[in-house]
């Protein structure tokens, strides 16, 4: 509410701002506004409150003069000065900053802001950081690409499976093309001739005809993607990500790697080239949650950030590495382990994130989420130039240190994966898993959401787990079969998922008279909706038996999941049986067949859809 609120109020003031004769009205209320959430900032970080930076992603600016670092805890864009590696100033963007790129000019650069649901271009200079100007587009803009020869502004739109094209002489003209679930990252080739999307709900990568408009290309399954990058001729596309091998997970299968598994590939523009690969994980000592990456210049390879496992990855050019077809093998080649010529793993600690090549001075710069930090790497030695603090609190929360815990894949059986690996960033993923959470083997079942997970118990499918300190133990022993969580480790955990935000609901932005009727429907007594989906947050954390069972969970009741931020699902039910709320109010969970009510008409069932994509 606060957020949406927010954006309201924003919307006001932009609209105060068109008028021309109360453009100095506007003017004053958004320097102190500003200004105000600045010295809240510089207080809070000097006086040790809890309010960190966690940088997520860093660009060069064009001249090379300036480093921008993107702050998805505080709401800021750190400025700072390349030759003197100093923090020369810093400005308030907006609500969860997820990426940021150079932009046309030699000063500027863009921001995406995922809450915020903005666009924001700034100018860097010297003590100063400036905003220009903020463009609307929503439905969490989460990373941007800028095509500076046809000055086209790409923006991926992961709530709503899309891309958005803003003319940067015309701001406010926008189109839209249609990706697929959950687009990320986002790359414009060489030539700007194409863009690579990256998926990450399991569709891989696809390739954008940017003079067309149009997907000329879906790639692989693949999950949790890291950042692209077009080899140098524009001829392949370079991606990490992690691979599911849907298998039951025990001590076996993990060492196996065919539970999650990290993988590098290189695709092809053309259709008669499909992709090679090539695994990241040692046996005894995997690689988990791969994010940022870098060419580090022609013939000094590339760069991958392993935030899961806080180190970076040095690879030497793709002509040089044992390249398979395919999926791979599920370790890497012992000779390519031992070959420092072509492979080389840094330790950097923290959560490593975006990284940005620096060819004049042959640096890079890593964004270290956990520890605040901007990272200096000198190429090709990779001894640690500088650690730039961008600010933060005297000693970390017990959220804080929680939060270390739900990113550290060192908590899992040889760091194979961490909990951000299934739950990704607090929320969901693509795939259904066994964890034997319900004592069954080889029932899998979606991962649910953690927002608000303190008030939505029971937990688990069977809702038979009532403890939720136990139920994080048995997720870090069980599912994860790492060490054992100490009562502190515990407790800091649950201190991270209670402050553990949830995405700002985009579907509510757009008027709807569909999902008012939609609304009409869902509470009706004959289809009975919400008597179970009640309360607050749409559960009555009872257990139902509405013929959704299966045999080999026993036709079991299960518990009513929450139905609070639906539209960020891509599978639904139990076992994921169906891939969109359309097949779920069709077939197995129709509301005729849970309460015997006539069948829904198709405008009905629209409706329906509309509101559900709105809690």
């Amino acid at each position: 509410m606060l957020n949406t609120r927010r954006i309201y109020v924003a919307r006001v003031l932009r609209s105060i701002g068109r008028a021309s004769r109360w453009r100095w009205l506007y003017g004053v209320v958004v320097w102190w506004s500003v200004s105000w959430r600045m010295v809240g900032l510089v207080g809070s970080t000097w006086a040790g409150s809890p309010v960190t930076r966690s940088p997520v992603a860093v660009a060069l600016t064009r001249n090379a003069k300036w480093l921008v670092v993107a702050n998805q805890g505080s709401g800021t864009v750190s400025c700072i000065d390349a030759d003197r590696l100093r923090v020369v100033g810093e400005a308030a963007v907006g609500d969860h900053p997820t990426a940021v790129a150079a932009g046309r000019q030699p000063d500027d650069v863009w921001v995406a802001c995922r809450d915020s649901g903005e666009i924001v271009q700034l100018r860097a200079g010297a003590e100063r950081l400036d905003v220009l100007r903020r463009v609307r587009v929503g439905f969490h803009p989460w990373g941007v690409a800028v095509a500076r020869r046809a000055g086209e502004l790409w923006v991926t739109q992961r709530a709503s499976g899309s891309v958005a094209v803003i003319d940067l002489a015309e701001p406010d003209r926008v189109e839209q093309v249609e990706v697929g679930p959950w687009p990320e990252h986002i790359v414009v080739s060489p030539d700007e001739s194409r863009l690579a999307v990256t998926l990450a709900a399991g569709k891989g990568i696809a390739l954008i005809d940017r003079a067309a408009r149009r997907v000329t290309r879906r790639s692989f399954r693949a999950y949790n993607l890291g950042q692209p990058l077009f080899s140098r001729d524009g001829r392949e596309v370079v991606v990490s990500w992690m691979v599911y091998r849907a298998n039951p997970i025990t001590a076996d299968n993990i060492r196996r790697g065919w539970v999650w598994g990290s993988r590098i590939g290189r695709i092809g523009v053309a259709p008669d080239f499909d992709r090679q690969v090539l695994t990241l994980d040692e046996r005894g000592r995997a690689v988990a949650d791969p994010w940022g990456a870098a060419w580090c210049g022609p013939g000094q390879g590339l760069v991958i950030t392993a935030s899961g496992t806080h180190e970076l990855l040095w690879l030497a050019e793709s002509d040089r590495l044992p390249w398979l077809d395919y999926r791979g093998s599920d370790h890497m080649p012992a000779g390519l382990i031992r070959d420092r010529g072509r492979f080389r793993r840094i330790a950097l600690g923290g959560r490593p994130m975006g990284v940005v090549y620096d060819a004049s001075r042959r640096r890079l710069a890593v964004a270290n989420y956990l520890l605040d930090q901007l990272q200096i790497l000198a190429v090709p030695t990779f001894e640690p130039a500088a650690a730039i603090d961008l600010g933060r609190p005297s000693g970390p929360t017990s959220a804080r240190r929680g939060e270390a815990i739900f990113f550290d894949a060192r908590r899992s059986l040889d760091q194979w994966y961490s909990c951000h690996t299934c739950h990704r960033e607090g929320g969901t993923n693509a795939v259904i898993v066994d964890t034997f959470n319900d004592h069954t083997s080889r029932t899998y079942k979606t991962i649910t959401p953690l927002y608000h997970v303190r008030r939505t118990g029971p937990w688990t499918w069977l809702g038979w787990q009532h403890d939720l300190r136990q139920a994080m133990v048995k997720s870090l022993t069980s599912t994860m079969l790492g060490p054992d969580p100490t009562d502190a480790d515990v407790e800091d955990l649950l201190a991270f998922l209670d402050g553990l935000r949830p995405p700002v609901q985009p579907w509510r932005e757009v008027p709807s008279a569909a999902a008012r009727r939609g609304a009409a429907i869902f509470h009706s007594a004959d289809r009975a909706c919400s008597s179970c989906h009640a309360g607050p947050y749409l559960t009555d954390g009872e257990l139902h038996d509405v013929g959704t069972g299966n045999r080999s969970d026993g036709d079991a009741p299960y518990n009513t999941p929450s139905l609070r931020h639906l539209y960020l699902r891509t599978r639904f039910l139990h076992d994921g049986r169906a891939r969109s709320l359309n097949a779920l109010l069709q077939g197995p969970h129709s509301p005729s067949r849970v309460s015997g009510a006539r069948p829904l008409t198709d405008r009905e069932r629209y409706d329906l859809i509309e509101y559900l994509k709105r809690l």
